[in-house]
């Protein structure tokens, strides 16, 4: 997506916020706002790229080239995640556990695919809720605990010993793939 910061309803780093909230589809932001807080601002919320007017229609393209050869590698992550009886289907948003679909809400589900993105990473309560929530939600922890409590009841997990969504005592938490 290419984005302009100057819209006339709507200052484009709050559409950026929208956008996170349910996609990862990447950002190209064009702007004359030029200075270093502005762009920090926009890439801080989300934006994967940042271009300041005037600029070559050539540039442009050659970023857009980037992102597409990212997307298109054969390292770009599957949209596919399985294990166990835990199926992840990201480009339809459908989760199965154990050969029963689960409904998730959009923020469950982002969440899931936030943890399942980093599995194996100890993630920062801060850093997750940023991810989910946005960065105005940094300190929002009770907001984090309730949402993993769902979903780990969703996923069948046993809070006590879980399988898959593992705390991090004091820290954050950490999604097992089960691999180590």
């Amino acid at each position: 997506m290419i984005l302009d910061l100057g819209l006339p309803d709507l200052d484009g780093q709050q559409v950026i916020r929208r956008l996170r909230e349910w996609t990862q589809v990447p950002v190209i932001v064009l702007s004359v706002r030029s200075e270093e807080a502005e762009k920090v601002s926009a890439l801080n919320a989300g934006a994967n790229d940042y271009l300041t007017k005037p600029f070559g229609v050539a540039e442009l393209m050659a970023r857009i080239q980037v992102w597409l050869r990212a997307r298109n590698s054969p390292q770009a992550e599957s949209a596919t995640y399985r294990q166990d009886g835990l199926e992840i289907d990201f480009k339809n948003y459908r989760v199965v556990h154990d050969g029963v679909e689960i409904s998730l809400t959009r923020k469950e589900f982002r969440l899931l695919k936030y943890l399942v993105e980093n599995r194996d990473k100890v993630l920062t309560h801060e850093k997750i809720l940023q991810a989910v929530w946005g960065e105005q939600h940094t300190a929002d922890t009770h907001y984090l605990r309730i949402l993993v409590g769902h979903l780990r009841s969703k996923l069948g997990e046993d809070s006590a010993n879980p399988t898959y969504i593992v705390t991090v005592q004091g820290v954050g938490y950490r999604f097992n793939s089960g691999s180590g």
